[in-house]
């Protein structure tokens, strides 16, 4: 499975060490950036990146760091067909994906640890989108149409 990473500066530490982890559990990374923790660059523009890359196909799931997680959540979420969740721990990494079939994960590098980060990630990762949860996912589908229509 492949999986395309995206932060920025904010969370790009954060994003190292998950896409040591993903690499050492045998997935393939696509990583869009950002290069360093130190030049300061826009969670919009990485959000939405990783957001282009699950919907266009290039990657099954994608992982977002900024510094709440809440930005690059929301530029991802901005692309029809993105369900990005901002996850703090375990259980709402496992929900993330079971109960709301995230197909991208968020994360603050400020506010994670990074025990806690990897945790969650393999606990999303490891989560099975439930199908008693299908009917709301489509709903979700029916928002990004009618929206994507009106534009």
């Amino acid at each position: 499975m492949r999986i395309v990473l995206g932060s920025d500066h904010a969370g790009y530490d954060l994003k190292t060490l998950l896409k040591g982890s993903l690499v050492a559990w045998g997935y393939e990374v696509l990583d869009l950036g950002a290069a360093s923790a130190t030049v300061p660059v826009d969670y919009p523009d990485y959000g939405a990146a990783v957001g282009r890359a699950v919907v266009a196909g290039d990657a099954q799931l994608g992982v977002a760091c900024c510094g709440s997680g809440i930005g690059i959540a929301m530029a991802a979420n901005k692309v029809p067909g993105v369900r990005a969740a901002v996850v703090h721990d375990v259980t709402s990494g496992h929900l993330a994906r079971e109960h709301n079939h995230a197909n991208v994960l968020c994360m603050g590098g400020r506010l994670i640890g990074t025990t806690v980060a990897v945790e969650t990630l393999k606990a999303w990762l490891d989560a099975t989108p439930e199908a008693r949860h299908e009917p709301r996912i489509e709903k979700l589908a029916a928002l990004d149409a009618e929206y994507a229509e009106k534009r």
